[in-house]
């Protein structure tokens, strides 16, 4: 069995450098356009505790700059906490800027509330909600609005609200919920939003918004989705935005290019050094599993 025990030695050792290796923040240039920054921006993360999350604060954020992203909003369900902890981070670290905010969670709505300081309620009407929401100078997001969340919105409170995600993970599972999304989303003037809602499993930012700012900071990307700046890629190279700026990206080219990566946010052979060190993990732990029940059997 000795023999065993150096095979899964050296499968586990693989598995560290690989994964070591691979574990790199890929290059990441700062696109202009039109005398705008292009962030890529995902306003619907979460992080342990308290929000169904597999990941602190301090993991989401470096995981984050991992995957290509400029900001990120962390929005805790019901409360602003673990967002400042993730806001404080990033500052310390460096890496992407976090946007403060909160998921209002409710039976009757979702609602993302991003760039506020404190928490608000959730026991109350969406209408109220946005109101308060922008009193703390922040934006209001329908999060995943599906047909269950529509007679939350009126007209008005549709009107109200600053941007809606058009696409979501969802999506990419049914076509009914995307028709839903969109159908929500062209039922009144609202900014295009790609979110994740990130819990820690599958690519933070699979999708994302790319917010045209005046300048890279949480005031900044805020006054740009109040005012429409920004360009959602859905697959197949569909876009959701203001036409214009869909336009200008398009006569540029990069930023399509850019966005049909943007899910994997790695490299070919940063992707092939993760499947080689999972898969030597697996085999590695399992050749020492399979050795120690052999030892403890033949004594």
């Amino acid at each position: 069995m000795t023999a065993l025990r150096w095979i899964a030695a050296c499968l586990l050792l693989a598995s560290l450098t690989a994964g070591t290796i691979a574990d790199t923040r890929p290059a990441h240039a700062h696109l202009i356009l039109g005398g705008y920054y292009v962030m890529a921006v995902d306003f619907h993360v979460h992080s342990f505790p308290l929000s169904w999350a597999t990941l602190a604060p301090w993991d989401t954020v470096p995981e984050a700059g991992r995957q290509g992203l400029d900001a990120i909003a962390i929005v805790g369900h019901n409360h602003v906490w673990v967002s400042k902890a993730g806001r404080a981070f990033a500052r310390m670290a460096g890496g992407p800027l976090v946007l403060t905010g909160e998921e209002i969670v409710s039976a009757r709505y979702h609602l993302l509330a991003v760039g506020i300081d404190s928490t608000i309620d959730w026991r109350q009407p969406a209408a109220r909600a946005i109101e308060q929401i922008h009193r703390q100078e922040g934006v209001a997001i329908a999060a995943h609005p599906l047909a269950q969340y529509w007679p939350a919105y009126d007209a008005q409170t549709r009107r109200a609200l600053d941007g809606a995600e058009v696409l979501h993970p969802i999506a990419y599972g049914s076509g009914e919920l995307a028709a839903q999304l969109r159908q929500f989303y062209n039922s009144a003037p609202l900014t295009a939003i790609g979110d994740s809602d990130y819990h820690g499993l599958g690519p933070i930012g699979l999708c994302r918004t790319y917010v045209f700012t005046r300048e890279e900071s949480q005031s900044g990307i805020l006054d740009a989705v109040r005012r429409g700046r920004t360009v959602v890629y859905a697959r197949a190279g569909r876009a959701y935005g203001d036409p214009a700026l869909i336009s200008l990206a398009a006569a540029d080219g990069r930023l399509p290019r850019i966005a049909s990566g943007a899910a994997s946010g790695v490299s070919p052979a940063a992707g092939f050094l993760n499947a080689f060190s999972r898969v030597a993990g697996i085999l590695g732990l399992t050749a020492a599993a399979v050795a120690g029940l052999v030892t403890t059997r033949s004594r």
